[in-house]
């Protein structure tokens, strides 16, 4: 089992590492058990998590309303919903 990576009610559960004020949005790799996510936007009123939200579910393929912020709303760490999806299908898009 991927710890960045794991079942959850309604879809699966993706762990992630947020660096914001990046010179472009991309996925680097994995750090602290987690994905790191470099994002262009600032950490500021919710920009970083709506930019986070919107780029992973254009890497995915889903509608942004399927990319659900569980947890770590304040914190570079966090915890996303990826309603409908399996770990199974997520895995070899991100991983």
């Amino acid at each position: 089992m991927t710890p960045w990576l794991r079942p959850g009610e309604g879809g699966a559960i993706l762990e992630i590492l947020v660096q914001p004020r990046a010179s472009r949005n991309e996925i680097i790799g994995l750090q602290d058990g987690a994905l790191k996510v470099r994002l262009t936007s600032p950490p500021v009123d919710g920009a970083a998590n709506l930019t986070c939200r919107e780029f992973l579910a254009k890497k995915l393929g889903v509608a942004k309303g399927r990319v659900i912020l569980v947890a770590g709303e304040k914190s570079r760490h966090k915890r996303l919903l990826i309603s409908g999806m399996t770990v199974e299908e997520i895995r070899p898009i991100l991983g």
